[in-house]
């Protein structure tokens, strides 16, 4: 394998960057700026901001109507969500994640001093290895959380029968999923209940937010309780909670962009086609690929990095980003590298072989309603000068 040995080398030999702004993975989609403005207007007449208000309601309905689940409860960010659900659903002990994902998963349960522990993944996949997670369970786990990476659904049926089998909660992390089905059926209908995030980098975003989505009709009460510090009614507390509350400019944010949902899909879609007809006639290079019968948001364009290419993953992302390609490696070197889960398990690695083999060759690439057919072709031509 050969070494960029300059920033001539970074740079097309010493050319100015190819793009003059930074194409960033994950720069916020917006919808149509009139209708979000109209919504403010409403805001302001009513002075109604947050706890609960008329719009955070409209959007709750519109999204479990679009999932076609019984419950969604919105919240301010994503965390938040998955700290009250694995509150509500009473985990303790041991619960298994992946390691290859973002960290929010582990610190979720860390931050209620619940052990995470790391199962392996499929590298074909890049979602939990249902064996890997039977082997992982001891007398302590009380839980599963699978997490459906790149919006690709995890092994839900899998999953679900470890968890029946041994007595455990299952819920997932379908931060990446908004929008995308499993088998026909929406994810959000799986597990005890499953959880969005709305972050800004996400392609359906509220500016900030996140939301829980359940079918159990106990859970859901428990959850709404729980995301407004345990009141059930004025002066009248009943269980203990936090502040997950979704303010009414996010929920009209959220309105507003499920207009535009299809739009941008099909930007992702058109973008994700052309990242793959690029870069897989480039011998080493391997643009994942989502399941056509499935319904798919394409929020990603993962590339896997294998070893015939003749530079390394590390110094391609560096050459990307001297040209203003602000390719990331994710989730790169997963959560059990990382502080404190590195000092609590220092040799996790020894279980987790293809989490180290996924996280040291993928590259996920800009995309979105900001990228178009021409930043691509550009891009393509920084990896064939890279491969020659």
């Amino acid at each position: 394998m050969k070494h960029l040995e300059s920033r001539q080398d970074l740079a097309l030999f010493g050319a100015p960057p190819a793009f003059g702004e930074p194409l960033h993975v994950g720069r916020p989609n917006m919808g149509n700026r009139e209708s979000f403005l109209a919504y403010v207007n409403d805001i302001f007449d009513q002075r109604w901001l947050t706890n609960n208000g008329p719009l955070v309601h409209e959007f709750e309905q519109k999204v479990a109507d679009y999932l076609g689940v019984k419950h969604c409860v919105a919240m301010c960010n994503g965390t938040i969500a998955l700290e009250i659900a694995i509150r509500a659903l009473e985990l303790k002990g041991e619960v298994i994640v992946p390691s290859y994902t973002f960290i929010a998963t582990a610190h979720a349960l860390q931050w209620q001093e619940i052990t995470p522990v790391f199962a392996d993944i499929d590298p074909i996949t890049h979602n939990l290895d249902p064996a890997a997670v039977l082997r992982m369970i001891t007398p302590r786990t009380t839980g599963i959380v699978g997490v459906h990476l790149w919006g690709r659904s995890s092994p839900v049926d899998e999953l679900q029968s470890i968890a029946n089998e041994h007595g455990l909660k299952l819920m997932f992390d379908a931060a990446h999923a908004f929008g995308c089905s499993h088998q026909g059926q929406m994810i959000g209908n799986f597990g005890d209940c499953e959880i969005f995030s709305f972050h800004a980098t996400k392609f359906f975003n509220t500016f900030e937010g996140g939301a829980i989505v359940t079918n159990d009709d106990d859970l859901a009460i428990k959850m709404r309780l729980m995301k407004n510090f345990g009141f059930s009614g004025n002066d009248n507390v009943v269980y203990p909670g936090t502040n997950g509350k979704m303010t009414e400019v996010a929920a009209a944010m959220g309105l507003v962009n499920l207009n535009a949902l299809d739009e941008f899909v099909e930007a992702n879609r058109c973008n994700h086609k052309l990242y793959s007809s690029r870069l897989n006639v480039i011998k080493g290079l391997s643009v994942l690929s989502y399941d056509e019968r499935e319904l798919n948001n394409y929020q990603y364009v993962v590339v896997e990095v294998l070893d015939s290419f003749p530079v390394s993953r590390d110094e391609i992302v560096q050459a990307l980003q001297a040209e203003n390609v602000l390719a990331r490696r994710y989730f790169w070197p997963g959560c059990h590298n990382m502080l404190p889960y590195r000092a609590f398990y220092p040799h996790a690695g020894l279980v987790l072989p293809n989490t180290k083999i996924v996280s040291d060759r993928v590259i996920v690439l800009p995309t979105g309603a900001t990228i178009g057919k021409t930043e691509i072709e550009t891009i393509g031509n920084i990896f064939e000068i890279l491969s020659r």
